[in-house]
């Protein structure tokens, strides 16, 4: 499956920002993110999880494995990015080797376009199986990660809505 870099330009994304920086989770988004897996029939089982190494993403990624772990589900991988970097395979293995129930990630929205190329292109992740906080729910992030990237991945909003990537945009559902 590995080929040629999949890697942006980072001058590609100018056409798209200025990109925000994570905000802090709230409660409902974690909540909401953790029924959403669980929904999935995730209930108790296992979880790789990825996430920026800016602090906002920290801690949600914190915040979930505590509240995950707490309710029985297993960890598979805990894995960070830096928002540049040649390649980001290293990373994307480590997230698919232990091939998981779901994906959980948690990051600004540069690194997770750059991420999630090099999983789509490299490894057998599925976007249908991965749940993001409100920062990866970003139609513009969608736009830049290419076609059929992350078409049917969910997430919540920080009110605790749903969010789906369908055919390329973000869409949010009226339920709360």
């Amino acid at each position: 499956m590995t080929g040629p870099s999949p890697r942006l330009d980072p001058a590609a994304f100018t056409d798209y920002g200025p990109w925000p920086a994570p905000r802090p989770h709230t409660a409902p988004e974690l909540a909401r993110l953790l029924a959403l897996v669980e929904d999935r029939g995730v209930r108790g089982g296992s979880v790789a999880l990825g996430h920026g190494r800016d602090a906002a993403s920290r801690a949600a990624a914190a915040a979930f494995a505590d509240a995950w772990q707490e309710r029985g589900g297993q960890l598979t991988a805990v894995v960070d990015w830096p928002e540049d970097a040649a390649s980001w395979l290293r990373q994307a293995r480590r997230l698919t080797d232990p091939q998981p129930d779901a994906w959980v990630v948690a990051a600004a929205p540069v690194g997770w376009v750059q991420l999630s190329r090099r999983l789509r292109h490299s490894t057998d992740w599925d976007p249908r199986r991965t749940f993001g906080f409100a920062a990866t729910g970003d139609t513009r992030l969608v736009t830049a990660a290419g076609p059929g990237v992350l078409d049917g991945m969910r997430g919540a909003t920080p009110a605790g809505r749903v969010w789906t990537v369908v055919r390329g945009w973000v869409v949010e559902s009226a339920e709360a």
